[in-house]
């Protein structure tokens, strides 16, 4: 209970000092004041998230006093961040020439290590005032392996401001067994003109995300969206036109005409349309969750957008974690209403599997890869105690706020108001062609709701698995309204055709549509693992395919916050009675009416 009380306050401590950081509290220093240097982790170039404490390399430390490091924040534990002291000695302004600071003599074991990460390109990440610098452990010439023994370092201040920092290996040693190798280090500092607001700028790679292409992107969808819409607001417009035309007609008939007038078509099964879809409890926690997560979603886009998450290490994550467990209600609110509007009466087994679901599934996850992370010793191991932190959340944080939401909509929103009443027999559901059907219609209808983001999603893909640093968040929102609006317009479509075909089973089917988008987007994930990237190895590889599969299951559940569509019936306009010529009879019902009457008196 202590420990976690203690981690727990370390955590409030963190997002203090994130806040006040935004709010403009900055790093200052005084002249030679202690510059600590921060060694993170170390893995392959290619494998971006295998990583390893940087001292798993037989590298050695300086000779200063080591300092403890905890994780600031959650998000931070999460993504594996290994801080560790270099025992460097380095001081604010003041200059030091080449110097070594350790050596170590190679035994085979240590050779092995050394010559195995030369050969898989390993790189290696270290901090100064949280500026991130990169650096390779080594080359191979000729056919024999180096490692890189000189460490120079060019700090830019700005007053008394760290603003740049910039790195250069030299002096590569070969590697051979039993030989001793002595490390150096020199530090320069230089005055620069960078604000310290701006000193992230150099990290952003503006050719690669602000690309013509990227803008095209976001043109080709804004395109889109106008022919769907246009779609839609013509099968709408077509319809009503001409129902409205039919019940003008009718005006000149009798009551016996118009009783037994033709139907057809999606006005067939007006009283089977809004019977309650199959297994209500898992179709109202898919709708809730879904809502959930869009409200994510725009919050974390638009908290990136004002405060620059990317700055911080393991904000993105924290702040994501932090609005998910904040935004549970949601979740309950239109979870619960769906179901109690269903007539559903396990309404608290609902509301725990609203509430869990998808945390269920991101932790399983997350843990069944963090046992492969456990037997390869990677930093991506999640610490226990980080464990029991998420575990806390989920039980203390977001099952009672989901309660409360569920509350809030079964007491609001949860009373049925259908125009029309539900057929007790359902109807039988006819014959009709195969594309008709609703599996092909639900393989359809993810087609243009990927299309519109694909683009989107090659960005995100790259700053994700590769180097680069995903800023560009006002891009992210405009491609998220228009994901929004394509996904509405595919769900009523679609809607409309199987209503047509007289199949009121439109719940599922609307509701698979808009998710078929998530099996788009993880085929998708395939092609750029083997086509993008160069990953290898068992933990890489199921690290990128445990978590694409959960990226695309909330990219699909936020498609489908709102499958359910308005499809009732138009009104009909009030029936006026029928006008009668002044010398003319009753006109006689059709000798097929005579019959069809007869037949229904005598039934």
């Amino acid at each position: 209970m202590y420990s976690i009380s203690v981690y727990n306050l370390r955590q409030v401590l963190a997002v203090t000092s994130i806040i006040l950081r935004t709010m403009g509290f900055k790093s200052l220093y005084e002249d030679n004041e202690e510059v600590v240097l921060w060694m993170n982790t170390v893995g392959p170039y290619h494998n971006r998230q295998e990583t390893y404490s940087y001292f798993s390399l037989p590298f050695c430390a300086g000779p200063k006093q080591s300092i403890g490091h905890y994780h600031e924040t959650l998000g931070e534990a999460l993504q594996g961040t290994e801080l560790e002291f270099s025992g460097l000695d380095i001081d604010f302004k003041g200059d030091l020439p080449k110097t070594e600071y350790c050596s170590i003599e190679l035994s085979e074991e240590k050779y092995q290590a050394f010559v195995y990460a030369v050969k898989n390109h390993y790189w290696y990440q270290m901090y100064i005032d949280d500026l991130p610098i990169w650096g390779i452990v080594g080359e191979i010439s000729d056919g024999d392996y180096y490692v890189w023994t000189h460490k120079r370092f060019d700090l830019g201040h700005n007053n008394n401001q760290i603003v740049d920092v910039n790195l250069t290996s030299e002096a590569k040693k070969k590697l051979e067994p039993n030989a001793k190798i002595a490390f150096t280090y020199e530090v320069h500092w230089v005055a620069s003109s960078i604000k310290f607001d701006k000193r992230f700028d150099k990290y952003l790679d503006p050719n690669f995300f602000q690309h013509r292409i990227h803008w095209f992107s976001i043109f080709n969808s804004f395109m889109m969206v106008i022919f769907l819409v246009g779609l839609v607001s013509m099968i709408l417009m077509r319809t009503l036109r001409k129902d409205y035309a039919r019940y003008s007609k009718e005006e000149d008939l009798d009551d016996m005409e118009k009783d037994l007038g033709d139907e057809y078509g999606w006005k067939q099964v007006h009283g089977d349309v809004f019977r309650p879809a199959s297994n209500p409890m898992l179709f109202s926690a898919l709708i809730g969750t879904g809502y959930h997560i869009s409200v994510v979603t725009l919050c974390v886009i638009v908290f990136a957008i004002l405060g620059d998450l990317y700055t911080e290490r393991g904000s993105l994550l924290s702040t994501a974690i932090f609005v998910f467990a904040a935004t549970s209600p949601v979740n309950g609110y239109f979870g619960g209403s769906l179901y109690a509007r269903m007539g559903g009466k396990v309404w608290i087994k609902q509301m725990l599997l609203s509430a869990f679901m998808l945390p269920a599934m991101v932790c399983g996850t997350a843990f069944f890869i963090n046992f492969i992370a456990i037997y390869y010793h990677a930093s991506r191991a999640i610490p226990f105690g980080t464990m029991v932190a998420v575990t806390c959340i989920c039980i203390f944080v977001i099952l009672p706020l989901t309660l409360v939401g569920t509350v809030l909509g079964r007491n609001l929103a949860g009373q049925p108001n259908y125009p029309c009443r539900v057929n007790a027999v359902p109807r039988p559901i006819p014959e009709k062609k195969w594309f008709m059907e609703p599996a092909v219609i639900i393989v359809l209808g993810g087609i243009l709701p990927f299309g519109s983001i694909f683009i989107e999603m090659y960005f995100i893909f790259t700053s994700f698995w590769a180097y680069k640093i995903y800023y560009v968040y006002g891009f992210m929102l405009l491609v998220f309204v228009i994901l929004t609006i394509v996904t509405v317009c595919v769900t009523i479509v679609c809607t409309y055709f199987l209503l047509n075909a007289e199949d009121y089973r439109w719940q599922w089917t609307s509701f698979l549509s808009a998710a078929s988008t998530a099996g788009y987007v993880y085929l998708y994930s395939f092609y750029y693992f083997f086509f993008k990237t160069k990953m290898y190895g068992l933990f890489q590889t199921t690290f990128y395919f445990g978590y694409m599969a959960l990226f695309s299951l909330a990219l699909g559940l936020m498609c489908v916050r709102k499958p359910i569509v308005d499809a009732r019936p138009p009104a009909r306009p009030p029936r006026r009675p029928p006008r009668r010529l002044p010398n003319r009879p009753p006109r006689r019902p059709p000798v097929s009416h005579q019959i069809k009457s007869r037949v229904l008196q005598l039934g």
